[in-house]
């Protein structure tokens, strides 16, 4: 069994976390957060430096949200101080992409333009025309933005082609034989 929510959680420089009736908030240089602590959970703030999670009963939910409460806060503490980042590749003839203002313009083989309103939570910054880089403060949000972006051009099994996230592997199939 994990004992993950045993382990303090440091609280990096530049990064202030605040607890209030079961409400802990944190702010940072690249966003904030706001999560609600299960009532099943005890948290303090040590000397402003640490936050300790402990089950208030032993109970079988108190003690599961326990290590869940601590790693979501972890998570999201981790996320002020270092922006979480993916990258995701354009892969077909004539795909390519350009942030244009506060809009991410794809060109992915459609007798159309793809307009995508770039949140603002999020950055996303077009390294090269088929090289897409998101990132930002909740790794949920940036997972999830990135899987928008995907569904207007699932990578296809055959040639390969589509919106690929770097390090997803594509199953590729062989064609039709003679």
């Amino acid at each position: 069994m994990s004992r993950v929510g045993k382990h303090p959680i440091e609280i990096p420089a530049g990064v202030d976390v605040a607890l209030n009736d079961g409400m802990l908030t944190g702010k940072g240089k690249n966003g904030e957060f706001k999560f609600r602590v299960h009532e099943g959970v005890e948290t303090e703030i040590v000397e402003g430096k640490k936050v300790v999670f402990k089950p208030r009963d032993d109970s079988k939910k108190s003690r599961a949200m326990w290590g869940t409460c601590r790693a979501i806060v972890s998570k999201a503490i981790g996320g002020l101080s270092v922006p979480f980042t993916k990258k995701v590749n354009l892969v077909g003839v004539g795909y390519k992409a350009s942030v244009q203002g506060k809009n991410l313009v794809m060109q992915l083989g459609y007798s159309h333009d793809i307009v995508f309103e770039i949140p603002g939570d999020v950055k996303i910054v077009c390294e090269a025309p088929t090289a897409i880089v998101v990132s930002g403060s909740d790794s949920q949000r940036v997972g999830e933005i990135v899987k928008k972006m995907q569904k207007f051009r699932s990578p296809e099994p055959y040639k390969g082609k589509g919106v690929i996230i770097e390090g997803q592997y594509v199953y590729r199939k062989e064609g039709k034989k003679k």
